[in-house]
């Protein structure tokens, strides 16, 4: 019996709820923590980063609509394919960071746990972080949080995929959608998360995942006119400065890069940073001929 030809996996980017390949036609070689080569990966260019601010733009209205329990079902759905991909995950996490099976698998399943745990909270933070508000005069005053926008995301560098999801997961779960930026030297396992995005019922456009330059595809997105906030998780210093001035001009909300160790529990900044906070005053009225009101 004659050995069979390997069938390499052709990488691509996820945008809009397609899988193109960079606009460009571009790609650079992915190694192994030893330099062996794995894959190539799509080299996403500044049209790339473009056609994602319209699918998020796009697949937002429908998100941030959706109910805060239906939201937490599709993360919980996310967690599900994963577990049934975890083999998978483990090889390329290990291979892209240099670890062992076993400490692969443990940061494969935190990242599945991780969806579990901000599933659970989608329908939980607006009674955190909202509610009524004590006023006077005869009105009701109430808080509630809304979804900031079209979030830019840098996925950090070194964390391929437990830290990515730690940046991903919290900002899908509040209703915003999201352009991320796969980590430069390890995106395989971003772009296998596309795969799994695009098989669990989260809607096209949500989360669009680009690999390449980080810099080169992070420019464009902290200008973008439609990009409302950016998360410089994955950035270095002079790349979150050059980043953070650039955002300024239509006053995105930045979040600046800081130490995390992702393996804790993350608690709910990153849920509240591209979160805005509508209040509405509404008129008590009065009951009965005793003038009390409500």
């Amino acid at each position: 019996m004659s050995e069979r030809l390997s069938v390499f996996k052709t990488y691509k980017l996820y945008v809009g709820g397609k899988f193109p390949r960079s606009e460009s036609g571009r790609v650079y070689e992915v190694t192994d923590s030893k330099g062996n080569w794995l894959a190539n990966a799509p080299l996403s260019s500044r049209k790339d980063a473009r056609d994602a601010v319209v699918a998020a733009r796009k697949a937002f209205g429908a998100w941030s609509g959706a109910t805060a329990y239906n939201r937490g079902q599709i993360l919980y759905r996310i967690a599900e394919m994963l577990e049934g991909r975890r083999e998978q995950f483990v090889r390329e996490v290990a291979d892209a960071e240099g670890l062992s099976k076993s400490k692969a698998a443990a940061q494969v399943d935190a990242a599945i746990d991780r969806w579990v745990w901000y599933a659970g909270w989608t329908d939980k933070i607006a009674q955190v972080v909202g509610g009524g508000n004590p006023v006077a005069g005869p009105y009701f005053n109430l808080s509630s949080p809304e979804p900031t926008g079209v979030v830019a995301v840098l996925a950090p560098q070194e964390s391929s995929f437990l830290g990515l999801v730690s940046v991903v997961a919290p900002v899908i779960a509040t209703g915003n959608t999201a352009i991320v930026i796969a980590s430069e030297k390890s995106p395989l396992p971003a772009l296998s998360l596309g795969e799994v995005l695009a098989t669990s019922d989260l809607p096209g456009g949500v989360v669009n995942v680009l690999s390449g330059r980080t810099a080169e595809i992070a420019t464009p997105l902290a200008a973008h006119q439609d990009v409302n906030a950016i998360d410089l998780a994955g950035a270095d210093a002079d790349l979150a400065k050059e980043l953070e001035i650039a955002a300024a001009d239509n006053l995105k909300r930045v979040l600046r890069p800081q130490p995390v160790d992702y393996a804790e529990t993350p608690g709910i900044d990153r849920m509240t940073a591209f979160l805005e906070t509508k209040t509405v005053w509404h008129p008590t009225g009065s009951l009965g001929a005793s003038g009390s009101s409500y």
